[in-house]
């Protein structure tokens, strides 16, 4: 990665940093935290996967450093050296959460850091730090924009705010922030064992722990963003510092509580206690990230209020509010979940943070029960509704992501196809953040049990209990069904593995009635144990094989993949008449260049013959499907070719 040219004159002086010892093994090692699944750690995990290795190295090698220097260009390093009085002048950016671009972006380098280590970029890590602890304040406060000139705010939609810190929590960001950072220093330190970046981190938590809270002398109040609730879990989970996880839960419990603050309304999750709430309402990206904080809970305090809550409102999303893609959030106007079954097409939102967040969300889910449906979300949310967010090329964005478009209506904060970047640019960063760590969701652990989630050609280093094993997969997933597996324990011993069947080959195209095929598909899935044919039980959407391994054995599954026709509940207005189509877990769209006459009027009907083919030359390549009047392509890959009409849901004749 090539380093920025940081203004030399000013920067040099900051960037110095210390090396200090990793935590002892005693406070390094977190108390149990309430999972019985633990994902298998991503620096044990070797992508060599066609699909996903590209995609990752894209954002490695070409998204990071091109996110860099928009954040160098747009002011966004600068504001920690003005807050820190080493460089003059006002706050630079729009948004009041601009800093959390510097710590996303932190965070997806030190997954790279955790695959395979990269001096060079870990050199460069260092150096931003060094500017971020400029910006601390001397008590552990950590809001640029507030600390260079609280009564200048960044953004017009901020009021401004002359009183004193937290008197704006529903919108000033001053808790989202935090919450970021911490996030993003919990994963450098776990990559590289410095606590240049931990220090930050523990000493804005602590502030926190001293500011907020029930005694009188402390603030009682609530984020207006949600997300310093995980990062404040995840601190604990390093630290064993209690205080941080007490002051999680201290947030969650007094959201909806009208004797703690003024609540901020249903927008942010805050118009009844979060044990109360069933629907999943108003700005998806906080309610996911919420969501997730509470799913935390759940675990480690063995709390069934707030797992009912949980429940309820994965029920909720899943049956009424879920686009075919793994997006959520229908509406524009506050970027928000709409009605029960109310999901647009051309004005659909689907911010690409809230398909991440909903990931973090499930992934939890999983870890807490095993159940495959919340990995079901996952893979259709990861091959679609999720990298459909950034170009083929690694520096074009989609914030929202439509369903359909026109070529005319700009869904996407003033344009119609991806943009370079954005005023608000949650969504890049976030997707540097989360696309590296995408090789930690590929397998789970539990005791003797080995979980294979996804499917990805990999090599993975796996310890269970009583055994160390490696295991191979070998795949052309997601355009082909047939997976090669090999198991090689250290020595011969008894565990089981339990092998994740797709909803796709399940018949089951997402948990619940939301959405259904057209036709079920009478294929099974093969299973095989070193040749011989598996008769496989199956619980909670996985195939179990308990035997005595021994190195070298093999597996091979045999998902049967055939254009599927997908159609919506009746209650989905929009889409009646209308099918989508599928083939594995990707989702289709035509487009209007591949489509280019009467792209209107173009049907499906019920005798077309569906023909799929692999083209190695396209959208740098993917399998096609055609019939005698369309061409589909998949939807992640859409708006790489310039505007132009696009539709999921095609009409049926």
């Amino acid at each position: 990665m090539n380093f920025l040219n940081l203004k030399r004159h000013v920067y040099f002086l900051f960037i110095l940093f210390s090396v200090f010892g990793k935590i002892n093994a005693q406070n390094s090692t977190a108390k149990k935290n309430g999972y019985p699944i633990t994902p298998v750690n991503i620096k044990d995990v070797k992508i060599t996967d066609a699909f996903w290795l590209p995609v990752i190295k894209r954002v490695q090698e070409k998204t990071i450093d091109y996110a860099i220097h928009k954040c160098e260009e747009e002011g966004r390093l600068d504001n920690f050296l003005i807050a820190g009085g080493k460089m003059k002048g006002e706050v630079k950016g729009q948004m009041p959460f601009d800093d959390t671009d510097v710590y996303k972006i932190i965070e997806g380098a030190s997954n790279t850091l955790i695959s395979e280590p990269n001096p060079k970029l870990e050199k460069l890590l260092d150096s931003l730090i060094a500017i971020i602890k400029v910006g601390q304040e001397k008590d552990g406060y950590l809001t640029t924009w507030r600390t260079i000139n609280p009564a200048k705010p960044p953004a017009t939609w901020v009021p401004v705010i002359e009183g004193k810190r937290w008197e704006s929590l529903q919108i000033s960001h001053e808790l989202y922030n935090p919450g970021h950072m911490i996030e993003a220093a919990v994963v450098h330190y776990k990559a590289t064992g410095k606590r240049n970046f931990l220090d930050i981190a523990i000493k804005t938590a602590d502030m926190l722990v001293r500011t907020f809270g029930d005694k009188p002398d402390q603030v009682h109040g609530v984020p207006g963003h949600q997300i310093v609730e995980t990062g404040l879990v995840n601190l604990y989970k390093i630290t064993n510092n209690k205080s941080y996880l007490t002051l999680a839960k201290y947030f969650l419990d007094n959201r909806g509580n009208p004797k703690n603050h003024k609540l901020y309304g249903a927008y942010a999750q805050d118009n009844i206690p979060v044990i109360q709430q069933k629907e999943a309402v108003g700005h998806a990206v906080r309610a996911v990230y919420m969501y997730a904080g509470m799913t935390d809970i759940a675990a480690i305090y063995n709390d069934q209020s707030y797992l009912n809550a949980v429940n309820n409102l994965w029920l909720n999303m899943v049956n009424k509010k879920m686009y075919i893609t793994g997006g959520i959030g229908a509406k524009h106007e506050g970027e928000a979940f709409g009605k029960d079954y109310e999901l647009p097409n051309l004005t659909a939102y689907n911010e690409t943070c809230a398909a991440i967040g909903d990931v973090y969300w499930n992934h939890r889910l999983h870890s807490l029960t095993g159940n495959s449906d919340y990995f079901d979300i996952i893979e259709r949310s990861l091959y679609n509704g999720l990298i459909s967010g950034i170009s083929l090329d690694g520096k074009q964005f989609f914030y929202p992501n439509a369903l359909e478009s026109d070529g005319v209506h700009k869904n996407n904060r003033g344009s119609c196809t991806r943009q370079a970047w954005f005023d608000c640019s949650c969504c890049p960063t976030n997707l540097i953040r989360f696309i590296p760590s995408i090789p930690g969701l590929i397998y789970s652990t539990s005791k003797d049990i080995l979980y294979v989630n996804l499917y990805a050609s990999n090599t993975a280093k796996i310890t269970l209990d009583k055994t160390a094993l490696e295991i191979s997969q070998q795949t052309d997933y997601p355009w082909d069904g047939k997976v090669a597996l090999t198991v090689s324990p250290q020595k011969e011993s008894e565990f089981t593995i339990k092998l994740r069947i797709p909803g796709w080959a399940r018949n089951q195209v997402l948990p619940g009635d939301l959405y259904s095929y057209k036709s079920a598909s009478s294929l099974v899935t093969k299973v095989t144990v070193n040749e011989i044919p598996f008769n496989q039980s199956e619980e909670k959407g996985y195939i179990i094989i308990t035997r005595k391994w021994k190195k070298g054995d093999t597996i091979k599954l045999d998902f049967p993949m055939e254009v599927k026709e997908v159609v919506t509940n009746s209650k989905v207005e929009g889409n009646i008449g209308k099918v989508a189509l599928e083939y594995g877990p990707i989702v289709y769209a035509i487009e209007e260049i591949d489509n280019p006459t009467d792209f209107g009027k173009i049907t499906i009907n019920a005798n077309d013959t569906f023909k799929v083919t692999k083209e190695n030359n396209l959208l740098e390549g993917v399998n096609t499907i055609q019939t005698s009047k369309l061409k589909a392509i998949p939807y992640y890959s859409w708006s790489n070719r310039g505007v132009g009409k696009m539709k999921v849901w095609i009409d049926l004749k």
